[in-house]
């Protein structure tokens, strides 16, 4: 259900296509709440279903048309509820995790590559976060602009300071992650290295 709720994160700050949507989620709510296009869409019309939602048709290019969603009080006090909640924890799937904890039947050389391969992947994601926490900082993030002009002014520190903190949060994920196949790959050398045969230092 939680794509439920990240969809009415983003529509408190304005009316949006299902498009608009999985633009934003790309962008902003996407690196924490993945979702492709088929999930959103058919949620969306959940939703309007449910009354947190309403939609329009409006012009979309010369002749188009496209739907545009606007939040209701049903769906905002919806997502208040949801906030003002607990998370109840789903338990993990972790295929990188599992995939180590049987390495023993990979080839040496394979075990190193998708310990890289997990390096890799994390450095990368570290890199995203790096530069959202500094989208933050110099007040040039897009989606969170168009948030903070609709909150009051008092509000505005709390709101930059959480989607701050969430960043860095990942950050602290990824460079546990990249520390942990770091200490795999040196396990990987450890456990392979060259054994000593019987009769070395013989003549």
């Amino acid at each position: 259900m939680s794509l439920r709720y990240a969809l009415l994160a983003l529509l408190t700050v304005e009316p949006m296509t299902g498009y608009d949507l999985y633009k934003e989620f790309e962008s902003s709510v996407g690196h924490v709440w993945h979702a492709p296009d088929s999930q959103i869409y058919p949620e969306l019309r959940r939703m309007e279903k449910d009354g947190l939602l309403e939609g329009e048709e409006i012009s979309w290019g010369q002749r188009g048309k496209k739907r545009q969603y606007h939040i209701t009080e049903a769906g905002v006090a919806a997502f208040r509820t949801w906030m003002n909640g607990t998370l109840d924890y789903a338990r993990v799937r972790d295929p990188a995790h599992l995939k180590a904890a049987y390495l023993e039947w990979a080839e040496p050389d394979a075990a190193r590559e998708q310990m890289l391969a997990h390096i890799r992947h994390h450095t990368e994601l570290l890199q995203q976060w790096h530069d959202k926490v500094r989208e933050i900082e110099e007040g040039a993030s897009p989606m969170l602009n168009r948030r903070l002009a609709k909150v009051p002014p008092e509000q505005r520190r709390k709101t930059a300071a959480f989607k701050k903190f969430t960043y860095e949060g990942l950050i602290a994920r990824a460079e546990q992650e990249i520390a942990w196949a770091n200490r795999g790959l040196a396990l990987i050398d450890e456990l392979y290295a060259e054994p000593e045969t019987a009769d070395a230092g013989k003549s």
